[in-house]
């Protein structure tokens, strides 16, 4: 199943796509596509539906964040060896860990907002993995099935503030509009091998990266199980998985993102997003 969020920020409904590619309204179903719908039981809820008989969104619509509610938002990084290495820092040994604030959230069109003072805003695409049980202490083995879904994340990320403000990285992720998510959520039936997708992103039409999740130093699964051992992970919470090489960052010189820059970034079988930079002063509250 493709789950997503449509409609006004705040106001977003469930929907799901049919096999056509038709936006369908799933609100007399479910209230959210959240935690409580990303449940085992929640999913087998939703797979008995009829979706053709399902009413059809005619209208062009904005897309939401893809998950509703999202209650921890946790991130890997440095997790491909390449991204590493452009960056100037060692191959982790272990999952490097930090968070983005859930009021980073974002749908997968939304303008990104460049912050007051920011001078290295940058781009990061990356696999989001979706929980869809209470995960403590899971096994390898058993991690993947505590899993719902995938997703695209764009780690939108400010260097000046990551890097030249001392050693904590949530300052350079957490700002708002850092954590597009979406446009829909894939369910993992889906998708027959997480270790073999083609991610990519570009900026204003020129592609900067262009990777495969195979080259992940520590798998999804490994993450999952990882993580759970510090942290108990609920249906709903999101985590990203770490980038490919390709960021403004990385490149001799180093390039970063201005007003008017457009990102357009996807992942096999996970859709597309696009993203407009706006000036902080040019954005309204809503």
């Amino acid at each position: 199943m493709k789950l997503l969020r449509y409609g006004e920020p705040g106001r977003e409904k469930p929907g799901i796509l049919d096999d056509e590619g038709k936006l369908r309204d799933l609100s007399r179903h479910v209230a959210d596509i959240n935690g409580d719908a990303l449940t085992p039981e929640g999913l087998d809820k939703l797979r008995q539906i009829d979706v053709r008989r399902l009413p059809v969104v005619e209208t062009e619509v904005r897309y939401g964040p893809c998950v509703g509610n999202v209650g921890k938002f946790l991130c890997i990084g440095l997790n491909y060896a390449d991204h590493a290495k452009e960056s100037g820092m060692a191959i982790p040994e272990f999952p490097e860990i930090f968070t983005k604030a859930t009021s980073a959230i974002c749908g997968p069109n939304d303008n990104v907002i460049k912050p007051r003072d920011s001078a290295k805003l940058d781009w990061e695409v990356e696999l989001g993995l979706v929980i869809g049980r209470h995960t403590a202490y899971a096994t390898r083995e058993e991690a993947m099935g505590h899993v719902a879904g995938y997703c695209i994340v764009n780690d939108v990320s400010e260097r000046a503030f990551q890097f030249d403000h001392g050693t904590q990285w949530d300052k350079g992720k957490g700002c708002d509009t850092f954590g597009p998510i979406g446009p829909w959520l894939v369910t993992c039936d889906e998708i027959e091998n997480v270790l073999g997708l083609h991610l990519w992103l570009e900026v204003n039409g020129h592609r900067y990266q262009d990777g495969n999740t195979k080259t992940m130093i520590f798998d999804p699964a490994y993450i999952v199980s990882y993580l759970s051992r510090f942290v108990s992970l609920q249906p709903g919470d999101v985590i990203s998985t770490g980038t490919p090489p390709g960021v403004g960052l990385g490149q001799k010189p180093p390039v970063y993102l201005n007003a008017g820059d457009v990102m357009t970034l996807g992942i096999d079988g996970l859709g597309k997003q696009t993203q407009t930079v706006v000036e902080v002063k040019n954005v309204s509250a809503d």
